[in-house]
């Protein structure tokens, strides 16, 4: 029910994902290249393009790395000012809706200032904020991703969050259920299914590891064996160090990251390995996309 009108990107390769996939779905979306929208003439040209639209929602995420706090004032840093250039497109375009994604490690950023110094930003430009954890897993996402998600508007309605699909655990869909048909395909770039080049010996470490259990002791949610009967751990990009797969002498594929993701074969993602592994790991699921999404217009059809 949505039309997409504009989306932003600086990541080249990102962004040629973006235009390959729904560029040929939504015509608008073929207006703009890659910005950074940190530079204040391209902000500039964003918000005047906005204008001309009648925008109802704008989505963002944006890193909470590098967030440093001086009495209640967020410094100024290369990775969160993010936040701010998207207050400001806000504060101008005033879309009825915004929603926002971000990691639950910044609800306890420095006590929890961080994340009430968002909240009352937004409040002083008209927005009503709320915000709730959300795990993949609940809306049939093969995966144990629990993520932060803002809802605010400033037309006096509800922020509100989609109800879980799965409300008992034992029902989650595993990875297993997701990864099953790509074990015996072989190897296609054009699919994003690239193997690891593994040594033998590589490969029998990989075949020891036990289930739940990393290659290594010291990670956590990387080279990490998941059990097939349940959902996956949280996919990262982690610099090419994935899960290892549960049967299989290799880590997994980006197109098995992909789908544990909840995209679907013939969304591509394109750029060099290492490119595809950061696109599919800091994604939000299209699944809880579109839990998200279904509530709120839900809302706005109100």
């Amino acid at each position: 029910g949505y039309e997409p009108v504009l989306g932003v990107e600086i990541n080249d390769f990102a962004y040629t994902t973006y235009i390959n996939n729904l560029g040929k779905r939504f015509e608008k979306l073929k207006k703009f290249s890659s910005m950074d929208i940190t530079i204040n003439s391209n902000k500039q040209i964003i918000i005047d393009y906005l204008k001309n639209e009648n925008i109802k929602v704008i989505c963002g995420g944006f890193p909470c790395q590098g967030f440093s706090l001086s009495g209640s004032r967020i410094i100024s840093d290369p990775r969160n000012t993010l936040y701010k250039d998207m207050l400001d497109i806000v504060k101008e375009v005033k879309p009825d809706y915004i929603i926002m994604e971000n990691v639950l490690g910044i609800k306890t950023i420095f006590k929890g200032k961080v994340l009430q110094k968002i909240i009352s930003d937004y409040q002083n430009i008209g927005y009503n904020i709320s915000f709730q954890e959300i795990n993949a897993a609940d809306y049939e996402v093969a995966q144990t991703r629990k993520r932060l998600i803002f809802v605010g508007n400033r037309v006096n309605k509800k922020n509100v969050f989609p109800e879980k699909i799965i409300t008992n655990p034992s029902r989650y869909i595993s990875c297993g259920e997701i990864l099953e048909k790509y074990k015996t395909l072989t190897e296609n770039a054009n699919f994003n299914h690239i193997f690891s080049k593994h040594s033998l010996e590589m490969q029998e470490r990989l075949m020891k590891v036990e289930i739940g259990k990393c290659l290594y002791p010291n990670y956590n949610d990387s080279w990490k064996k998941c059990d097939k009967n349940k959902p996956s751990c949280t996919i990262k990009g982690n610099h090419g160090a994935t899960n290892i797969h549960y049967e299989l002498p290799r880590v997994i594929t980006p197109r098995e990251m992909a789908a544990l993701q909840s995209f679907p074969d013939n969304y591509i993602f394109y750029g060099n390995k290492h490119a595809l592994l950061t696109q599919i790991g800091n994604a939000v699921p299209p699944y809880v996309a579109r839990a998200v999404g279904l509530a709120l217009i839900k809302e706005i059809i109100k």
